[in-house]
């Protein structure tokens, strides 16, 4: 099993910062890629960002400009970092961490965390 931890949600003034955190740990054997998306409530879970074991990254156009994805090059972490700012009040939402890649048997995972919320006042 591969189990994903995220950390780093929080309340924010609107044009505030916030870095959230997520690690995968278990039984992986490699981690192709790590995405956050985000719930708001009454509304559909989207896609914030994305990026490869490369380091390739996609961003949704809400974010561009004011969101960073990076991740941990050492690959025991596996571990991804979203720098968050400018934020603005329709950012808040649950953020929730995902992961793709193939575990210590050779079989595709694809693992969600248990989100995080952020919240942005006005």
């Amino acid at each position: 099993q591969v189990q994903l931890v995220e950390s780093g949600g929080g309340s924010v003034q609107s044009g505030g910062s916030l870095r959230l955190s997520c690690a995968a740990s278990g039984s992986i054997f490699t981690v192709n890629t790590m995405a956050w998306h985000r719930q708001a409530p009454g509304k559909q879970r989207e896609l914030v960002a994305s990026i490869t074991r490369s380091g390739s990254t996609n961003y949704a156009d809400f974010v561009k400009g004011r969101f960073t994805l990076s991740r941990d090059r050492d690959d025991a972490e596996n571990a991804m970092f979203l720098q968050m700012s400018n934020l603005k009040p329709e950012d808040t939402a649950v953020f929730y961490c995902n992961a793709a890649g193939i575990d210590k048997k050779w079989r595709p995972f694809d693992s969600w965390g248990q989100g995080t919320q952020v919240t942005v006042s006005s």
